[in-house]
C-alpha cells in the first residue's frame, strides 16, 4: 500500500481554514488600528471585534455582551472556576485545565468534590444533585470528553443546577462544531479557537448576564472591564468566523465525520484484543479512542508516524506525562490495555481512503509489535 499522509489528530488542533484566514489577513496590514482608540483606524478595528462577538453570540444563542475573548480554552476554564465563592463540584475526567485549576484552588481552601464516572465515562445529573449542598457555588462538567469522546448529559445537569440555584460551567472546547451547542441553561461556557479552524491563542468565555465574574487582568478596561490588554484583532476576527462556520455546518459535517468514525471503529475492533474506550453511541462524531493489549502506545504512535499517520496517545495537553491517563484510569481500563491506547480524531476533511489506510497500517503495526514482544 502506497504511503500516505493522514492527519487524524483534530482534537489536538486543526489547520486554519481558508475562509478564516481570508477574513483575518486585512487586520494584519490594512485594518491594523488599536480598537481602544478614537480615530478611523481604531474604529474599524473595534467594529471588527464587535462583529466577531456578534457572530459568536448568534451561533450559540447568547447575547453580544455575554462573550468575553480569551487566549484559549485553558484561560477560559481558569477564569470561570477562579471566581467560585464556595465549593466546586466537578468530575474526575475533566480536562487538566479544570482539574489543575481545582487543585490550585484547593490550596487556597476552596473545597472541591470530584465525582466518579462509569465505565463509559458518564456522570449523571443524579450524582451532581446528590453532591450539591448549601456550600456549593459552582458545578463544572465538560460538554464532551477530549480523550474518549463521551458526551455528557449537559441539559439534565444544567437543569439540576438551576433548580438548586448553583452556577453551572461547561468546557465545550471539543463540542463546538461537533455537536449542536446552545447556552440555554448554562451560566458559563469555554471555547478554544484552534480546534475549529481558527488560530491558536484565542478563545472565549460565555458568561450569562447577571453572573458575577471577577476581573481576570487589570488594565485598560477591555472586555467590558474584565480582561485588560489590547485585543488580538486578527485572531478574534478569525475566531468569530470559525465559530460561525462550525455551527452553520455542524450537522452536515458531523454526519459525514460520524460515518468515517464508525468505519474506523469497526475496522480497528477486528484487530484481536482491542478495546473501545468511551460510549459507542453517545460520543463525539470524530473520536476513536482504542486500547490494544500487550503493546506500548509510544511504539504504536512512532510507527504510525513513520507510515504518515498523525494520531495521539490521549490529550495533547498531557504529552510527556509518565502517568497513565487519568481518564482511562477513571473508567477502569484494565492494566493489560492501559498503556496501549491510541486516540484517532477525525474531521470532515478526512476521506474514506484515509480510513482504510489507517485500519490497514494499524493492524500491521499491532501484529508486528506483538510478534516482537513474544519472540
Amino acid at each position: 500500500m502506497e504511503k500516505k499522509f493522514v492527519y487524524a489528530d483534530y482534537a489536538a488542533t486543526s489547520p486554519v481554514s481558508g475562509e478564516v484566514l481570508n477574513v483575518m489577513l486585512p487586520h494584519f496590514t490594512e485594518s491594523f488600528g488599536n480598537p481602544s482608540g478614537v480615530h478611523r483606524a481604531s474604529r474599524a478595528a473595534a467594529k471588527a471585534v464587535a462583529e466577531a462577538r456578534r457572530k459568536i453570540a448568534s451561533a450559540i444563542g447568547a447575547d453580544f455582551s455575554e462573550i468575553y475573548f480569551t487566549s484559549g480554552g485553558t484561560e477560559a476554564d481558569n477564569w470561570a472556576l477562579s471566581g467560585a465563592t464556595g465549593k466546586i463540584v466537578t468530575t474526575n475526567v475533566e480536562h487538566k485545565a479544570v482539574l489543575n485549576c481545582c487543585k490550585a484552588l484547593e490550596q487556597s481552601e476552596t473545597a472541591v468534590t470530584y465525582l466518579p464516572v462509569d465505565e463509559e465515562g458518564f456522570v449523571t445529573a443524579r450524582q451532581v444533585e446528590a453532591a450539591i449542598d448549601s456550600e456549593t457555588a459552582l458545578v463544572s462538567v465538560m460538554y464532551a470528553n477530549n480523550e474518549i469522546g463521551t458526551v455528557m448529559p449537559i441539559e439534565e445537569i444544567a437543569e439540576v443546577c438551576r433548580s438548586k440555584g448553583v452556577l453551572f460551567h461547561t468546557d465545550a472546547v471539543q463540542a463546538i462544531g461537533s455537536l449542536p451547542v446552545n447556552v440555554s441553561g448554562i451560566d458559563m461556557m469555554s471555547c478554544s479557537g484552534h480546534k475549529i479552524g481558527a488560530p491558536k491563542g484565542v478563545g472565549f468565555l460565555y458568561v450569562r448576564k447577571g453572573t458575577l465574574v471577577k476581573s481576570l487582568i487589570h488594565g485598560g478596561g477591555q472586555e467590558f472591564g474584565k480582561r485588560g490588554g489590547t485585543e488580538n484583532v486578527p485572531a478574534i476576527v478569525g475566531l468569530g468566523e470559525a465559530v460561525k462556520l462550525a455551527c452553520e455546518n455542524e450537522k452536515a459535517r458531523s454526519e459525514y465525520t460520524q460515518q468515517l468514525r464508525d468505519k474506523l471503529i469497526d475496522g480497528l475492533m477486528k484487530i484481536p484484543h482491542t478495546r473501545l474506550n468511551g460510549s459507542r453511541e453517545k460520543r463525539l462524531c470524530g473520536n476513536v479512542n482504542v486500547s490494544f493489549a500487550d503493546v506500548e502506545s509510544e511504539a504504536v504512535l512512532l510507527m504510525l508516524d513513520a507510515a504518515g499517520i498523525c494520531a495521539s496517545g490521549g490529550s495533547a495537553c498531557t504529552t510527556g506525562d509518565d502517568e497513565p491517563s487519568h481518564v482511562l484510569t477513571a473508567i477502569g481500563v484494565p492494566k493489560r490495555y492501559l498503556n496501549g491506547t491510541v486516540r484517532f480524531t477525525l474531521s470532515y476533511r478526512n476521506t474514506e481512503d484515509e480510513i482504510d489506510y489507517i485500519i490497514a497500517k494499524t493492524a500491521e503495526i499491532i501484529e508486528r509489535l506483538r510478534n516482537i514482544k513474544h519472540k
